[in-house]
């Protein structure tokens, strides 16, 4: 998102309350924002907030004096990247739908040849409508526009239903991924994310301090490259809701989210997925050892903690995709280490037959658990096919290693799935 340029586009709906964050995510991200409007989205939200967030004037009327063009709904469309309209309630999709262009957001879209995301946002009955559903397919249908699904919730007007716009957060994952070539579209990845916890009794377990915000990150990319997803994830405080596109969308990544909690169960979820993937990228950090006995009621401190305690290996998750691995599967191991960091990643990479091994240490600042940025060292197995192409970067040679340095996680999750060999969507 660094240096790209963003037109917001904001019907006249309630939601666009929720705008001036949107714009905050987007600017935080690097992005340059400019605003466009309906007349009446300024009785939701007022010009002077839009204008100090995003740092330009707002054009919300064709004729103004004080627009910066004569033509300022061609200057820009020229200016931008992409373009997102949210809310976009039903008088705009209809418009947009009818190639009517009477109002400045209106004749803005008309012009706008590059990426626009639709966010859509009214009563649920309205969203339901026989009219707004087909202009919703007729907009999905066009080559340049990504039409978001509404969620389901509490309305402004008191009801329960579907027509809440998505969250901000998820609006900023749809404007990435309309920036995002989608050239993973069609392979099925599996990620495995967060810790596991080892039940010791009813109240007490054995984990550790992964976020899960590494093998969320990755799973973001990939979904905004066009991959499937199956994300396997041990318990965590981390929020992500993803963007839910409409029914009618093609052409982008899908995400299927299995939560577990032990390190069995994150066994069984992996390699089941693994069945049917390309790729399987392990991320969590999964317990070594787990009691063989839980006892179903509170342990006394004293000899119930100290004697009672009896630990066996958990299941090998690496190890058993590895023994496993078909010809065009490729398995990518994390390896997250304190000391001896390379001889210990690259004996692990050898020893459970990874195709690729991610090595950081908890010795550099920035990196490790609970983190929002990273530095790692890719590892290659040698013998891994060097014929399949790479996105954005020149292929990795056998036995080299790529150094990632201190960056956010989403940024390291992309020099991540850049070196993953796929075959190009023809």
């Amino acid at each position: 998102m660094n240096g790209k340029h963003i037109v917001v586009g904001i019907g006249s709906g309630i939601a666009a309350y929720k705008i001036p964050e949107l714009i905050r995510l987007l600017r935080k991200r690097g992005a340059e924002v400019k605003v466009t409007t309906t007349k009446h989205a300024l009785e939701f939200v007022t010009d002077l907030t839009l204008q100090t967030l995003s740092g330009h004037k707002v054009y919300s009327d064709v004729f103004a004096a004080i627009n910066d063009h004569s033509t300022e709904h061609i200057s820009l469309p020229d200016w931008a990247d992409a373009m997102i309209v949210a809310p976009a309630t039903h008088d705009v999709i209809c418009k947009m739908a009818a190639g009517i262009a009477d109002d400045a957001l209106t004749t803005t879209l008309a012009a706008m040849r590059k990426p626009v995301i639709i966010a859509p946002a009214m009563n649920d009955k309205m969203y339901s409508g026989e009219a707004l559903q087909e202009a919703l397919r007729t907009l999905a249908g066009r080559k340049n526009i990504d039409v978001l699904d509404c969620a389901d919730g509490f309305l402004a007007c008191g009801t329960n239903g579907r027509g809440r716009m998505q969250e901000p957060a998820a609006l900023l994952e749809a404007v990435e991924s309309a920036l995002t070539e989608k050239d993973r579209l069609g392979m099925r990845v599996v990620i495995t994310a967060g810790p596991t916890r080892e039940a010791i009794d009813a109240v007490r377990y054995i984990s550790n301090h992964s976020s899960g915000k590494m093998g969320i990150a990755l799973a973001q990319a990939l979904i905004h490259h066009g991959a499937d997803v199956t994300l396997v994830m041990g318990p965590t405080a981390e929020q992500w809701t993803p963007v839910v596109y409409h029914p009618a969308m093609q052409g982008t990544g899908q995400l299927k989210r299995v939560d577990v909690v032990s390190a069995q169960q994150m066994y069984e979820a992996t390699t089941a997925a693994w069945q049917d993937a390309d790729v399987a990228i392990l991320a969590a950090a999964v317990a070594d050892m787990t009691p063989i006995k839980v006892a179903d009621h509170k342990l006394k401190k004293g000899i119930d903690l100290t004697d009672s305690i009896t630990l066996k290996e958990t299941p090998d998750i690496a190890r058993s995709l590895g023994a496993s691995k078909r010809e065009g599967q490729y398995l990518v191991g994390f390896a997250l280490e304190t000391d001896n960091e390379q001889q210990n990643a690259l004996k692990k990479l050898e020893s459970k037959n990874m195709d690729y091994i991610v090595m950081n240490s908890l010795r550099d600042p920035g990196a490790g658990f609970g983190t929002d940025t990273n530095c790692v060292t890719i590892f290659k197995r040698s013998g891994i096919s060097n014929q399949q192409s790479v996105v954005g970067k020149e292929q990795q040679k056998e036995g080299e290693s790529v150094r990632l340095p201190l960056a956010s996680k989403s940024d390291i999750a992309e020099g991540i799935v850049s070196i993953l060999p796929y075959q190009a969507v023809q």
